[in-house]
């Protein structure tokens, strides 16, 4: 060591080393180090979230990728507004740099306090009190996919760290529940070790990516969407401006085949089209693309809408990359109830939105009219269930009935063995909850068979059970209003015991307005609502019939309100037993509830009503 002056390499390295350390702190939400200009006085500064960061050089913002959030609330906050709380707390602390706190309150055996409730979750982790006092874990299993050494070790995590089972969502999503707060990290590290991820799968971010569950082996889909779906989940996790979002934000990819990946319902859908010779153009010229539809929300009561833009393949992540940057920089951070996707369609209008995405895209939009274009008629309502021939020779699927979504981790197990020892070890999930097994060979299907009912579960269905969906409800989200995945099976049991259809009828149970289990889409919703008997509020429901989805896409409409569960069966009963006697020949129960007035729709089943509430909550004793 001398007494020497610093040389202008090592003065270059000190400014360099203590600007990315102002960087890094700036970024989540710390102070900068004071007097932090470098070996160089002439230090210059930038703006972060209302930060200063100090540094010998100035630092490009295209450096910094959560500026375009940062500079989204300082637009809200220069015209005199109010950030939400959310927006406030993502503000002042970085979610995504929140592992050492998470895995440290894990240590100490701590839930997450205040506004950390909400920035966990962007962990994955949720703490659902006051209905558990535990946490949720989300997963990010892109397009459905997972393989069966991943299902293996989530059933022995969720034996070690959680509560024994595994739940299937209606993202095609895992989720493990009943997690203790010193179990939080080992979730973590233990997903981590499996290849699953969980950064984004909750909070305000880009939800589970989702494709169509037979992508590959379906025979009738136009093109193949596990692959995109997966580069889009891969864009999505590498790329920090993408966790940026004023609110959650799904996208879906659709290839029109035999099961529906609910595009329609996602703020991004792509479905796939097919443009014949008779209709194409020198700019369209005939061919397979995916037709991008904006804004679903059917908890708001509104589906993905067209903009007529056709898109290849290739396209497709380059544009959803632009209509999320669009959403980022000018999407609502005021108001929580305003700030997903439809709501800045429906102020802007489809036209200038799509002026600003094509503007970030960086090339013209395809534009065509989507009436000239063949979206497949495949969908089959019941192909997500039993054994059907895949497109490959000799080779079968099986999808495995779950009717809520929830399985054991004994049966996670066994299924993993069924995928490893007769499939190819993948195993497919579907936003109906449930799980489908390919690559079987024909010759190994009755084997399989045996060994799913040895299991414990089927893969058979009835024309109720199959189309059963409902989200966690009260035993597990601190939102829902009644137990739905209880009610959900007492109901089916209840209508299985008085009617046999020949038909499959949707029946969709959610807790809350969240609309996980997206009730308007049902042909029967419900969705939880408290109701009040003398001095008592007990669990019940209001009740909409006639939602669909695709080609016969519809939002339910409200039959009753306010109904105990009890009232509820009797509600059911006698509207399927009008559908049964006065339906036309073959007539669906969506296009039976479509031909009734509003005002026969309300009336269907009034006269179910029972006069004595107290009484009727004997029913299920019965």
């Amino acid at each position: 060591m001398t007494n020497q002056p610093f040389t202008e390499a090592q003065k270059q390295y000190l400014a360099g080393f203590t600007m990315g350390a102002d960087v890094a702190r700036a970024v989540r939400g710390l102070p900068v180090l004071a007097g932090s200009g470098g070996a160089n006085s002439n230090s210059a500064t930038v703006q972060i979230g209302g930060s200063s960061i100090a540094g010998s050089k100035p630092v490009p913002i295209a450096q910094l990728p959560e500026q375009m959030a940062y500079d989204a609330q300082d637009g809200f906050l220069s015209q005199g507004k109010k950030l939400s709380s959310e927006e406030q707390a993502k503000r002042e602390k970085n979610p995504l740099d929140l592992w050492n706190e998470v895995v440290e309150r894990s240590e100490r055996g701590e839930f997450p306090k205040g506004s950390d409730v909400f920035l966990t979750k962007y962990h994955g982790l949720f703490y659902v009190a006051p209905a558990q006092n535990s946490f949720m874990c989300r997963m990010r299993i892109p397009g459905g996919e997972i393989r069966d050494y991943q299902l293996l070790g989530l059933a022995d995590l969720s034996d070690g760290s959680a509560g024994g089972c595994i739940d299937i969502t209606t993202r095609a999503n895992l989720q493990i529940r009943e997690i203790p707060a010193r179990q939080a990290a080992n979730i973590l590290y233990g997903l981590r070790d499996l290849g699953i991820i969980s950064l984004g799968a909750g909070g305000d971010n880009i939800r589970n990516v989702t494709a169509s569950p037979l992508s590959g082996v379906d025979p009738d889909e136009l093109i193949e969407t596990l692959p995109i779906a997966r580069r889009m989940h891969h864009y999505i996790t590498q790329h920090r401006e993408m966790y940026g979002l004023p609110r959650k934000f799904n996208i879906a990819f659709d290839g029109g085949g035999r099961i529906s990946a609910l595009d329609d319902t996602n703020d991004i859908g792509f479905h796939a089209v097919r443009v014949k010779h008779d209709f194409a153009t020198s700019q369209v010229p005939a061919g397979d693309y995916f037709e991008l539809t904006l804004g679903g929300i059917t908890g708001h009561c509104d589906f993905a809408r067209g903009t007529g833009v056709l898109l290849r393949e290739e396209e497709t992540l380059k544009v959803a990359r632009a209509i999320i940057r669009v959403y980022i920089q000018h999407g609502d951070r005021t108001d929580r109830k305003r700030a997903r996707l439809k709501y800045l369609l429906d102020s802007w209008g489809f036209d200038k939105f799509l002026e600003h995405v094509q503007a970030e895209f960086g090339e013209p939009f395809r534009r065509f009219e989507i009436t000239s274009a063949q979206r497949h008629m495949a969908e089959d309502r019941l192909a997500h269930v039993d054994f059907h021939a895949q497109k490959q020779i000799g080779k079968c699927y099986v999808g495995i009935v779950f009717p809520v979504g929830r399985m054991t981790s004994d049966q996670a197990r066994g299924l993993a063995e069924i995928a490893r020892r007769y499939g190819s070890g993948r195993l497919r999930l579907t936003v109906w909850q449930n799980l489908i097994i390919p690559d079987i060979d024909e010759a190994d299907c009755d084997r399989v068979r045996e060994d799913v009912l040895r299991l414990g579960l089927d893969y058979s269905a009835t024309n109720i059970r199959a189309g059963l969906v409902a989200c966690t409800g009260s035993a597990g989200c601190k939102f829902a209003a009644s137990n739905t995945k209880r009610h959900a099976l007492e109901i089916a049991e209840y209508l299985e015991s008085r009617f046999e259809l020949d038909a499959p009828i949707n029946i969709h149970v959610t807790g809350c307005h969240h609309s996980c289990a997206q009730h308007y889409i049902g042909d029967i919703g419900l969705i939880g609502a408290k109701v009040e008997i003398g001095d008592d509020l007990v669990e019940g429901y209001d009740v909409v019939v006639g939602g669909g989805w695709g080609e016969n896409r519809a939002i339910g409409r409200v039959v009753a309100t306010k109904l105990t569960v009890a009232e509820v069966l009797l509600r059911l009963t006698q509207i399927l037993t009008a559908y049964v006697e006065q339906r036309d020949f073959n007539e669906t129960f969506n296009a039976f509830i479509r031909r009734q007035s509003d005002a026969q729709v309300v009336e269907l089943g009034s006269r179910a009503l029972v006069a004595d509430r107290s009484a009727g909550q004997s029913l299920f004793a019965r």
